[in-house]
């Protein structure tokens, strides 16, 4: 039988469970994982939600608000930190102690039939897991205008976002984490007030050190002589990555073979992108053709510049600091 109805789609995925299985071996990684998906599947069913399908390391479900599914998120996330925490009392191995998930949630029109689910908000919500960090929660603005005000204060733009295999970009919003004292601090770096648009970006990679304002955009950002900003290292594509400016702030979208990671702030999580996007704030590092934690891997520091409130800055340890 097939139904349409509008649902909350939501994707969650871990991620980790490759270097289980390099330390466990398959059959106790095989274990591990399942026993994990199996707990954290449980916030589906607690908030009311519909287990669609386990996807070997994730899982998908649709709800039939918002409100719903976000609740589900955030007990996910409560659960996997349950079992990081035991493992870790327990002298469990590395790889189980660094688990970690991302979840995306969309919402619109949905085919439902023999089990399963179809439709755009079901490709937006796997397709943003693309784009999602470690422990983060990404949604779409469909799913943000169901929620009550006080869900829609724990959420930050990140604007349009464009998602592979969809010709419109998605504008998307991040589930902030808790701030810890009073630094507002996420994957996404400290989180700015001002009213402000951005007036540029600075770029620094050993003695390259340029500004660029919103109308030298977009900046390529390649191992070509004709790139914007050309970095000389064999781990770097031709045209590696590029920086766009949408909407009143800037978007990084890699264009590589090799990849492109994203640390906001000093000691921020690590973003993976693969031919996806991802909106650049505050001031953090940008890996090419590996992690800026990769000794090897050419590291261009950025800040996203109030030209107002500009100041010199200097490197330390591959992030920025300002004097001051």
């Amino acid at each position: 039988m097939t139904d349409i109805r509008e649902r909350t789609v939501l994707f969650a995925d871990l991620r980790g469970s490759t270097g289980l299985f390099e330390t466990l071996g398959n059959a106790e990684a095989t274990s591990v994982v399942t026993h994990t998906v199996g707990l954290i599947s449980k916030a589906v069913d607690e908030c009311g939600g519909k287990l669609v399908k386990t996807l070997g390391d994730g899982l998908m479900a649709v709800f039939e608000g918002p409100r719903d599914g976000i609740k589900s998120a955030t007990r996910m996330h409560e659960l996997l930190e349950r079992v990081v925490a035991r493992g870790k009392q327990h002298g469990a191995s590395p790889g189980l102690r660094a688990l970690r998930m991302q979840v995306a949630l969309a919402r619109g029109e949905v085919v439902e039939m023999s089990g399963d689910c179809f439709g755009d908000a079901v490709n937006v919500a796997a397709r943003l897991l693309d784009h999602a960090g470690d422990n983060e929660t990404l949604i779409t603005a469909e799913v943000l205008a169901g929620l009550p005000s006080n869900l829609k204060a724990r959420f930050r733009s990140l604007d349009l976002i464009a998602v592979r295999g969809r010709a419109e970009p998605v504008h998307v919003h991040v589930l902030d984490k808790p701030s810890q004292g009073d630094v507002a601090a996420t994957q996404f770096g400290e989180v700015r007030h001002a009213t402000s648009e951005p007036d540029g970006m600075r770029l620094i990679w050993m003695d390259l050190d340029r500004v660029f304002d919103v109308g030298h955009m977009p900046i390529v950002l390649g191992r070509s002589v004709q790139a914007t900003y050309c970095i000389t290292d064999g781990r770097v594509s031709r045209s590696h990555a590029r920086i766009d400016w949408h909407g009143g702030t800037f978007s990084l979208t890699d264009l590589s073979y090799n990849g492109t990671f994203v640390r906001f702030g000093a000691a921020g999580e690590i973003l993976s992108l693969r031919r996806g996007s991802c909106t650049l704030h505050g001031s953090g590092v940008i890996g090419l053709g590996g992690p800026p934690t990769e000794a090897l891997a050419p590291a261009v520091r950025f800040e996203v510049l109030h030209f107002a409130d500009t100041e010199p800055l200097v490197g330390v340890d591959s992030g920025l600091t300002r004097r001051g």
